[in-house]
């Protein structure tokens, strides 16, 4: 198997990565960005493929993981209200945005974020996660970030593990009944790792 990272994402794997993305976040998204088809239609349209890091099976050419990230310059899964309407009509846009308003989007100067961080099922465990991990990281620092934040809710246990070993650090804890209420999970655990510090696998 031989894995490839690259900086943004090929024209070819656009599709993918939405559904790589859905598949990731649908669970959570789906009855704000539901149906399946409207949703993966909506996620091709704002993806910006320069906040992107993309791993390849080069002997396929198949998208096998990506990691989406978040800087003042833009994101990797976006879009505003005339996004949301070219997809889901006027009305959709507006009750759909009052539903995306609740969710915290805070920044801060020092810190990347991760928006969107997916592997294909086929090729977990094979280290694709930490090597898209570890490429985000050298593309933070050099964008002129010197930290990595993501959020990452309590019930996904597999990707805190994950986070653990690769030297993140909890900053802080969110609570919110309206997330629960609206995207079905009320705590999410803010991650922060320090790129200065070397890693520790």
């Amino acid at each position: 198997m031989s894995i490839t990272l690259h900086r943004g994402l090929a024209p070819q794997h656009r599709a993918d990565a939405a559904r790589l993305y859905w598949e990731a976040f649908g669970s959570k998204l789906g009855p704000v960005l539901g149906p399946d088809a409207l949703a993966l239609r909506f996620i091709r349209r704002v993806m910006d493929e320069t906040h992107a890091v993309s791993a390849v099976d080069e002997a396929t050419d198949t998208l096998v993981g990506v990691i989406g990230f978040r800087t003042h310059l833009g994101t990797f899964v976006g879009g505003g209200r005339h996004d949301l309407a070219a997809v889901y009509g006027l009305w959709g846009a507006l009750w759909r945005m009052a539903c995306f308003s609740i969710l915290a989007f805070d920044s801060e100067r020092r810190a990347m974020m991760v928006d969107g961080f997916a592997v294909d099922e086929g090729y977990r465990g094979a280290g694709v996660g930490q090597m898209l991990l570890e490429a985000a990281g050298a593309e933070a620092l050099a964008r002129g970030f010197t930290h990595l934040r993501l959020d990452v809710v309590d019930e996904n246990l597999r990707a805190r593990a994950l986070y653990d070993k690769m030297g993140f650090r909890v900053t802080r804890r969110r609570q919110s009944r309206l997330t629960g209420l609206v995207f079905g999970f009320e705590g999410a655990t803010v991650m922060t790792r320090d790129l200065r510090v070397a890693n520790p696998l």
